[in-house]
């Protein structure tokens, strides 16, 4: 009989191309991930993993037993969701993911209230980019996932992921309150061809739009200084050293020295999802998050 934790481990380190990765994945150790791998490869009587370089690949055997054990996965991920919802539990464990402004506005207040009102539910939670998210959700290495897009900037999702639109999120330009842009009510793309923008690193959704929030002005946004998190740009726009894009969800306080300035043509929106199996949809667990988040937006929205 194959061990299914053993065929987790062994999905995991063909999503993550290494042993070491899967491991921080599953939050195993690296010994105990090659253990469940060993143990696989003696009940199935062939190898599974071989050695390239310094990292490891799938044989033959290995990639048919993972692709065909993930659609064994997620029926029984399927059965186990439709179980607990006969018996209307909210129980087990969540591994929830989410990216950073999300995490500090949106999920931290939830995760607070879910333990106080579900105590039988223990939710992980685990910060990452969008696409890493999408990425871990669809290989069933995180239950739920919280993502954003930006405008038309494409974030591809599996069809077998359900998206729920939680919120609709603006961003401000951030500007020194002696900045002459301080002044303004609003501004345009046009208006801020000459500044100095600190930014998030190349290759970033937050970046790729505000590229493309400079589509009409035929110009590239100047960057001076390139920081991976908003209080960092925060902290840099303090010190006069240029402006920043930032979005309003999981702000810090501005202070007495920063003033936000509303973006027009085009308002520089993103949309708030979040994303789960399908064969999950019937898990009182994940349905119970789902509407924790979309109410803490309802709240967010109603103040």
């Amino acid at each position: 009989m194959i061990d299914l934790a053993s065929l987790v481990a062994l999905r995991a380190v063909d999503t993550h191309g290494s042993v070491v990765a899967a491991a921080d994945a599953l939050g195993f150790t690296p010994s105990a991930v090659s253990q469940q791998v060993k143990r696989l490869e003696r009940q199935v009587g062939v190898p599974l993993l071989e050695r390239v370089g310094r990292g490891v690949m799938l044989t033959h055997a290995g990639r048919h037993l993972v692709d065909e054990g993930s659609r064994l996965l997620a029926d029984m991920e399927s059965l186990e969701s439709r179980l607990h919802e006969q018996a209307t539990t909210v129980a087990g464990r969540l591994r929830l993911t989410a990216f950073s402004t999300a995490m500090r506005g949106m999920v931290a207040p939830v995760a607070g209230e879910l333990r106080t009102a579900h105590p039988d539910l223990a939710l992980t939670l685990s910060e990452r980019e969008p696409w890493d998210t999408v990425d871990l959700v669809a290989t069933g290495h995180s239950e739920i996932g919280v993502v954003h897009s930006w405008g038309d900037v494409p974030l591809s999702i599996p069809d077998h992921l359900v998206t729920t639109e939680l919120h609709r999120d603006i961003a401000d330009v951030i500007a020194h309150r002696d900045h002459p842009l301080a002044q303004l009510a609003k501004v345009t793309p046009h208006d801020l061809v000459a500044e100095d923008w600190i930014a998030t690193p190349e290759g970033t959704i937050c970046r790729q739009w505000l590229n493309r929030m400079y589509a009409g002005t035929g110009q590239l946004p100047r960057i001076a200084h390139v920081s991976m998190e908003f209080d960092s740009h925060l902290a840099l726009v303090r010190a006069g050293l240029g402006i920043a894009l930032i979005p309003r969800m999981g702000r810090a306080a501005l202070g007495g020295d920063l003033v936000a300035v509303r973006v027009v043509d085009p308002v520089p929106t993103r949309e708030i999802l979040a994303l789960h199996r399908r064969t999950m949809a019937a898990s009182p667990a994940v349905n119970a998050v789902l509407t924790a988040l979309a109410a803490q937006n309802s709240a967010e929205a109603s103040d």
